[in-house]
């Protein structure tokens, strides 16, 4: 992620189980200003799916996702 912008906020999740960690997400971008950084660190497997779904969606691009020892990192940029 050497290449990748430093996020303006992060947004830790882990422990907490879906839909929470989107419900908590959709919060947070209400925040942030279209082009800002967001970063999403979750321990719940759904997020794999939910928050590429959640950016599709609302139109944020997902810009990484990686997975470490069963913690999901997810860099977002606000549409």
């Amino acid at each position: 992620m050497s290449d990748t912008p430093t996020p303006h906020d992060v947004l830790d999740t882990q422990g907490l189980y879906c839909p929470e960690p989107i419900m908590m997400m959709h919060n947070k971008v209400r925040e942030l200003q279209s082009g800002q950084w967001l970063e999403v660190v979750a321990t719940d497997p759904a997020t794999q799916r939910d928050i590429p779904q959640f950016c599709a969606f609302l139109g944020h691009r997902l810009a990484n996702q990686t997975e470490q020892d069963g913690v999901f990192r997810y860099l977002i940029e606000i549409g």
